[in-house]
């Protein structure tokens, strides 16, 4: 497993020490999941985050109406989590699942967020990293599933994520 891969996307987000790469790395465990296999499951409290490193993985919910809406993808270089859930230890109001054989590094939550208050670079990578993915990425996600049509929605989801498109449709297809 690729663990300098993972501390070289990490410090795209904040420079983080070796020493805190080090301590951090002790916690990383190499895991495999199949085609289908669950990386979270809905109604489960979570603790892991994995870092995608070969793969593919969805995060979908089933609401009562019935049919499965899936929210977002995780290519390779991304954290995959159901984060609220991990960090308040509920269970999970999604799934996540691998689209295809996914290579990942788990990380347990409790112990991330011990060397956090440890290491004040850990800590400025933490609130980086929230602050793009959490509000400046999610904040305009959220408009336009209030906003938009579902056919500009579609149309904005495939110009953002050509890069993955390829992947779907042989997910679709097999």
């Amino acid at each position: 497993m690729n663990k300098e891969l993972f501390f070289h996307q990490i410090r795209k987000y904040y420079p983080i020490a070796e020493a805190t790469a080090s301590a951090w790395s002790t916690l990383l465990q190499p895991k495999t999941y199949g085609k289908g296999e669950y990386l979270v499951k809905e109604g489960e409290v979570p603790n892991k985050i994995a870092f995608i490193c070969q793969g593919l993985a969805y995060q979908s919910y089933l609401p009562d109406e019935g049919e499965m809406i899936i929210k977002y993808f995780f290519p390779e270089n991304r954290l995959a989590a159901s984060v609220t859930a991990t960090m308040t230890r509920t269970p999970s109001h999604f799934s996540i699942v691998a689209i295809e054989e996914t290579v990942v590094l788990e990380y347990d939550f409790a112990e991330f967020r011990k060397l956090v208050e440890q290491h004040s670079d850990l800590a400025l990578f933490y609130i980086n990293y929230l602050e793009k993915h959490w509000v400046i990425e999610k904040e305009p996600l959220e408009i336009a599933f209030r906003t938009d049509t579902a056919a500009k929605r579609y149309e904005d989801f495939l110009l953002s994520h050509k890069h993955i498109i390829h992947r779907l449709k042989k997910y679709a297809d097999g």
